[in-house]
């Protein structure tokens, strides 16, 4: 007898559809298109729309048939797709429809099938891609609800036209992992001083340019300050260190300008400054305004503003400025903004970077036996070693998934708690939540046995993490 066994490469999972919707609007017969406010593919037929999102509606509407309160339910699993629902705003409905991979396979008869990897597609990773992509909005465009008052249910169409068109190709959907999941921040400690310094640079500005009302810090990649609340903190982080930041690294590469970029690199020889604006220096160039997103909605005093949002570099720093909406950022205000940022700028970026240096060469001593993500749910710092750019320890996808297996356990539970798994690769998965704070390692030592792996996790949280606290 042959034994069972894959004949095609497997298929990645793909996006199927998305759309947004509202059951309130077209509730009269031969109306039903008008609860539909945006659906990709754009070129669907009206008919397979309408079908679609009813579908979804009766999804939602039996569900809550049996539910006793307004809980969070997941996803619906088919054969072919999965469907995940969110409802962000009262009424507003978003869903997200992936296709499951597929592989053919040979029977043990020899027989050849098509094989659907439902396991693949995890619920927890494709809710947290949804909740992103209405965050992601929100930023930028404001809540669904304050669009219509603004404007009407046209002016939202419009908008979440213009803005998913762009978003959705930004997707990468089989690359989700746990680190989506926790959708943290990596910040860079420094000294005592160096961070009085940046401190001292923020409040500066803050108060030499009375329409900054915010200002965000980073090296590379790194949060060093932030003015911003949490949560929109987390959203705009995502969009430079996802978006921003690696198209202009392109365009820099290339050697051209691209949408993103809207002015050359302004450099001074008097100052040796050397800095340019990564977004919202249009009005340098004295031509109309091409970029993207320039404006974004955040809390302010304990209300929603919408801010004009300036990104400007200097070597590895950037400075994020939230500008008030009706202030008219031409070249006057521009060049002032780089004159007095600049060469302040430049300054704390080659400071930084000494101390950033000699911290990587220490770093580059780690054990290689592991990897590790950690996450704070506290105040949302990440720190992982499996996405690290120099990783030379190919991690396999199997336990990507594990890792976040164990952590929807965590999540069902609600208690802090270990888990310790052994993979049919011989590799050691432990996952650790104590104190709203959760460490996942993968361990290749195929001989360790529990006692073994338990001391190695013990000595990996004392090597970087000594100052916090795992309960026992």
């Amino acid at each position: 007898m042959n034994a069972e066994g894959k004949t095609g490469e497997e298929t990645q999972i793909s996006l199927h559809s998305f759309f947004v919707y509202n059951p309130t609007y077209g509730c009269k017969e031969n109306e039903e298109h008008k609860n539909i406010l945006f659906y990709h593919p754009p070129d669907t037929d009206l008919d397979t729309q309408i079908r679609n999102v009813g579908l979804g509606q009766a999804m939602v509407a039996f569900v809550r048939t049996f539910s006793t309160s307004d809980c969070e339910w997941e996803a619906v699993h088919t054969q072919k797709t999965r469907q995940v629902y969110y409802e962000p705003e009262p009424n507003f409905w978003m869903t997200l429809i992936v296709n499951v991979p597929v592989v053919d396979s040979v029977s043990s008869e020899g027989e050849t099938y098509t094989e659907y990897r439902e396991d693949d597609v995890q619920n927890t990773v494709m809710l947290t891609l949804l909740k992103q992509a209405y965050n992601m909005y929100k930023l930028f465009m404001g809540t669904f609800q304050w669009t219509i008052d603004q404007s009407n249910i046209q002016g939202l169409k419009t908008k979440l036209t213009q803005f998913y068109s762009w978003y959705l190709t930004t997707l990468r959907l089989y690359e989700a992992d746990l680190s989506d999941v926790h959708n943290g921040i990596l910040f860079l400690p420094l000294d005592k001083n160096t961070y009085l310094r940046v401190q001292s640079f923020v409040n500066l500005t803050e108060a030499t340019f009375s329409c900054v009302k915010q200002t965000v810090f980073l090296y590379n990649d790194l949060l060093v300050w932030s003015g911003l609340d949490q949560a929109d903190m987390r959203t705009l982080y995502r969009y430079l260190t996802a978006s921003l930041f690696p198209d202009f690294l392109e365009t820099e590469m290339r050697g051209n300008e691209s949408p993103q970029q809207h002015t050359a690199p302004v450099h001074n020889t008097v100052t040796s400054q050397f800095g340019k604006y990564m977004l919202g220096g249009d009005g340098l160039s004295g031509g109309p305004e091409t970029g993207r997103f320039k404006h974004i909605h955040i809390s302010c005093h304990g209300r929603q503003q919408s801010m004009q949002l300036v990104v400007y570099k200097a070597l590895s720093a950037t400075v994020c400025l939230m500008v008030e909406s009706d202030v008219l950022l031409n070249a006057e205000l521009l060049h002032m903004f780089d004159s007095f940022i600049g060469p302040q700028l430049s300054s704390l970026a080659s400071n930084i970077s000494e101390l950033y240096s000699h911290r990587r060469q220490i770093n580059t001593t780690a054990d290689p036996a592991y990897k590790f993500i950690y996450f704070n749910q506290m105040n949302l710092a990440q720190k992982s070693t499996v996405h690290s750019k120099k990783c030379a320890v190919n991690i396999a996808v199997d336990n990507m998934r594990l890792l976040c297996d164990i952590n929807t356990d965590f999540i069902d539970v609600g208690e802090d708690g270990e888990i310790i798994a052994k993979t049919a690769s011989d590799c050691w998965v432990v996952g650790k939540k104590s104190d709203n704070r959760e460490i996942y390692v993968i361990l290749n030592q195929k001989n360790a046995n529990l006692i073994e792996v338990n001391e190695e996790v013990k000595k990996l949280c004392a090597t970087h993490f000594n100052n916090i606290f795992f309960l026992e």
